[in-house]
C-alpha cells in the first residue's frame, strides 16, 4: 500500500510526488491522460509575483527562489527565464488599474516599479506598441515551458522511486467512516493509501460530490495561440491591466499568447479537444489584442491553436486543504488559472500535509470550508502564471 496517493498529473500533483518520494515515502500518482494534459499544460507559463493576491503572494516569492535551481534540482531543462513581468495600460482608466496595482503592491513589500510612458516601457521592451500609455514592471518575475516542467517533476518522483501511472484515471475516493482511504481507478483497481492528495483542476468536484464536499468552481475557457519560431521580440511576460490578453517569447522563439476567459457550456467530465477548439471570433480578438501590444505579432506565422479549461473560485484563490472533515484527504484545487508559477512550494506544502509536517505558509485563505455557505461572486482572473 503506497504512503500516498495522488490524484492529477499536473504541476501540484507531479511536484508532491517529487517532494513525497525523496522524503523517503511511497507515492503513486494516477494521471487519467497523460502529464500536464489539463491546466497545468494549457497555461502561458508564467512564473510571477506581481498582481498577485496578498494571499497567494507569499507563496509566489518563495517559488521564484526555487524556480532559479529547478534545472539542477530536476536534472532537466525547465526553460525557466527570469526577465521581468509588463502589465500594460491601453487606456487612460487602465493606467489607474496599473497605478494602484503598484501602490498596493509596494506596500506589500514587492519590487515593482511604475512605467509612466511609453518611452519608459520601451526602454525596457523596444516592441511594445506606441499606443501603450504605461505600465507595471516587475523584474523578479519571469516563465517557463509548462509541460517540460511538469514532466521533469514526474521524472524526477520517479527517479526517487514515485510510481507514475498516466492514462490511468480515478473514478472515486474510497470512504471508511469519516476516512478517506483510497481510490478506485477507471481499471476497475481499488487502492488503498495513508492519505489521498486530489490535485485534478476542473474535475475535482466531481470526486469530493460523493463525500459530501463542495468546491464550487466555475469551468471556463481560454484560447492560447502559438506562432512559429521568430527573431527575438520580447524578454517579459506581458499582460494587460483587465487581463484580457497576455504573452511571452519562449525560450525556441515561439510567441505564446492567450485570451482572457469565456463561457464554458459543456460537461466538464467528458471534455475533447475538438469542443475546446478556439472558435473564429476568440482567435479574431486574440490576435487584434495582442498585436496592439506587440505590433510585430502581425506578421507571425500562427503554428497551433488550442483551447484550454481554468477551474476557477468565487474569490480567484486555491482550495489547499486537509482540514475537510474526512481524515486522510488532501485537497489541491481551483487555482484559476495561476498555479502554475507557484507550483513548486505548492508540492512542498502537499507533501507537508500529506506526511503530518506543518507548512511553512498560512493556508487558512486557502481553506475549503471558507466557500461554504458564500453566494457565489464573479472573481477576476489573472493569466500570467
Amino acid at each position: 500500500m503506497p504512503d500516498v496517493v495522488i490524484v492529477g498529473g499536473g504541476i501540484s500533483g507531479a511536484a508532491a510526488a517529487y517532494e513525497i518520494a525523496r522524503a523517503g515515502h511511497s507515492v503513486t500518482l494516477f494521471e487519467a491522460r497523460s502529464l500536464a494534459a489539463m491546466a497545468s499544460g494549457w497555461t502561458l507559463g508564467g512564473v510571477r509575483q506581481s498582481g498577485r493576491d496578498p494571499a497567494e503572494l507569499p507563496l509566489a516569492k518563495a517559488a521564484v527562489e526555487r524556480w532559479g535551481g529547478l534545472d539542477e534540482e530536476l536534472g532537466a531543462a525547465t526553460g525557466y527565464r527570469r526577465r521581468g513581468n509588463l502589465r500594460l495600460a491601453r487606456t487612460e482608466a487602465e493606467v489607474e488599474v496599473i497605478r494602484e496595482l503598484v501602490v498596493r503592491q509596494r506596500q506589500l513589500g514587492l519590487a515593482i516599479d511604475y512605467l509612466p510612458d511609453n518611452a519608459a516601457i520601451r526602454a525596457i521592451a523596444p516592441a511594445i506598441g506606441p499606443s501603450i500609455l504605461a505600465a507595471s514592471f516587475c523584474s523578479g518575475d519571469g516563465h517557463a515551458d509548462p509541460v517540460p516542467v511538469v514532466r521533469a517533476f514526474a521524472a524526477a518522483a520517479a527517479r526517487h522511486g514515485a510510481t507514475i501511472r498516466d492514462g490511468i484515471g480515478v473514478k472515486a475516493l474510497k470512504r471508511t467512516g469519516d476516512t478517506v482511504t483510497g481510490v478506485e481507478t477507471s481499471e476497475g483497481a481499488s487502492v488503498p493509501a495513508g492519505r489521498v492528495i486530489l490535485a485534478t483542476g476542473i474535475h475535482a468536484p466531481e470526486l469530493l460530490r460523493p463525500l459530501g464536499l463542495d468546491l464550487p468552481l466555475r469551468v471556463k475557457l481560454v484560447c492560447v495561440m502559438q506562432s512559429v519560431p521568430l527573431p527575438p521580440l520580447v524578454e517579459q511576460v506581458f499582460g494587460v491591466a483587465n487581463a484580457d490578453a497576455a504573452g511571452r517569447q519562449e525560450v525556441d522563439g515561439r510567441l505564446r499568447v492567450t485570451t482572457g476567459i469565456g463561457d464554458w457550456p459543456h460537461e466538464p467530465a467528458s471534455w475533447t479537444m475538438d469542443a475546446l477548439a478556439p472558435r473564429a471570433a476568440d482567435i479574431a480578438a486574440l490576435i487584434g489584442r495582442v498585436t496592439q501590444v506587440l505590433p510585430a505579432a502581425a506578421d507571425a506565422g500562427i503554428a497551433r491553436l488550442w483551447g484550454g479549461l481554468i477551474d476557477l473560485t468565487p474569490d480567484a484563490l486555491p482550495a489547499i486543504d486537509a482540514h475537510t472533515g474526512l481524515d486522510g484527504l488532501i485537497v489541491a484545487a481551483g487555482f484559476s488559472g495561476h498555479g502554475f508559477g507557484i507550483g513548486p512550494v505548492t508540492g512542498e506544502i502537499l507533501a507537508d500535509l500529506a506526511l503530518s509536517k506543518q507548512p511553512r505558509f498560512d493556508l487558512t485563505p486557502f481553506r475549503l470550508d471558507r466557500f461554504a455557505g458564500e453566494p457565489a461572486t464573479d472573481a477576476a482572473l489573472t493569466l500570467q502564471g
